[in-house]
């Protein structure tokens, strides 16, 4: 099916497209661009980007679920529309969370709702939440309990992305992509955007400030490189960090720069990432996912030809790359598993 055709079906209202949605029929979307014949270990020739759910603002933050016998969900943000749906093989999208981001009562722009979404080691859901600028987690008990909001008295811009150690200490980014005015707002308490760790005691360090937009980040597989996008147009580029011993970082070097690519008028940015077990890294950016070896080389892209915002792998094996990519959900099949799979 031809983008124009997706592009119409976006225009449908949300609850129509979620309603009417097809789960066996998907279109497909974009191409697969080689840059290194190593690509084809990771994702076959024949490989094709499905959209697998539409009809949303901007969708964000995937996160797999597990469940028995191998089964298990996607969850995923709308952030303009304040949510945070579910998707379930054979059924497709529903309603999760709703509001997932921001309680206030006054309008809070255009980006109020949760970012990134991510399980803690005991399995709950942990948000970053643009409006309520804090990190939440969903308790068993079906309520919320903020895990951070501020540094140092001052309130944090709006949480991004996270991730967490496996010694349970949790890495976020903290851009102001969600203050109703973003950098410009004065709302704004912070004179930065950081990349912090919250440990796993409750204490909140500031890790660096040098990016000027941090956003999506992993970890290599040994958990000794921090990988942290910056979605800055006049820089668009990922970078990598040491993690010493206490889980501070060390002098960051550039992995890959893709300004260029925004200065060609490629959709979107660095954003999200994902790492497979042998330490490759999807990461979404300019004209959709980079794919990059462990040692930081561009093997290819998922172009989608969409502003594509986020990744992760899931499914049964871990073998399905999720994409969130402006108005739609993605999936395409792999040749590797995800980390944590």
């Amino acid at each position: 099916m031809r983008l124009f055709l997706l592009k119409t079906t976006a225009l449908l209202c949300l609850s129509t497209a979620l309603t009417a949605q097809d789960t066996t029929n998907f279109p497909t979307l974009g191409e697969r661009v080689e840059n290194d014949p190593a690509l084809s270990q990771l994702v076959a020739k024949d490989a094709q980007t499905f959209v697998i759910s539409s009809g949303y603002e901007w969708t964000e933050g995937p996160v797999w679920v597990n469940e028995k016998e191998g089964s298990g969900y996607l969850l995923f943000s709308d952030i303009p529309n304040n949510s945070i749906f579910k998707w379930v093989e054979g059924k497709g999208a529903s309603l999760f969370m709703k509001p997932s981001g921001y309680t206030g009562v006054a309008d809070y722009g255009a980006e109020p709702g949760s970012n990134g979404l991510v399980l803690d080691p005991q399995g709950r859901l942990v948000m970053c939440e643009h409006g309520d600028r804090r990190l939440s987690v969903l308790t068993k008990s079906g309520g919320k309990q903020t895990l951070v909001d501020n540094y140092k008295g001052k309130r944090l811009n709006s949480p991004n992305d996270l991730i967490y150690h496996s010694n349970g200490d949790l890495y976020f980014t903290d851009p102001p992509y969600g203050l109703p005015n973003r950098w410009d707002d004065p709302l704004r308490e912070l004179d930065f955007c950081g990349v912090y760790r919250l440990s796993k005691a409750g204490e909140l360090t500031l890790l660096t400030k040098e990016m000027t937009r941090p956003n999506g980040l992993a970890f290599s597989p040994d958990e000794k490189t921090l990988y942290v996008a910056q979605s800055d147009p006049e820089a668009a580029l990922w970078k990598s960090f040491p993690v010493k011993a206490d889980g501070t970082l060390g002098e960051s070097k550039v992995m890959y720069d893709a300004t260029q690519h925004v200065k060609q008028g490629w959709p979107g940015l660095p954003d999200g990432l994902a790492v497979d077990k042998a330490g490759n890294i999807f990461a979404t950016g300019p004209g959709g996912v980079y794919v990059f070896s462990a040692a930081g080389k561009l093997l290819g892209r998922l172009s989608t030809g969409e502003r594509t915002s986020n990744c992760t792998f899931g499914g049964k094996d871990g073998s399905i790359l999720y994409i969130t990519s402006d108005t739609y959900l993605c999936r395409i099949q792999t040749k590797t598993t995800g980390l944590g799979h």
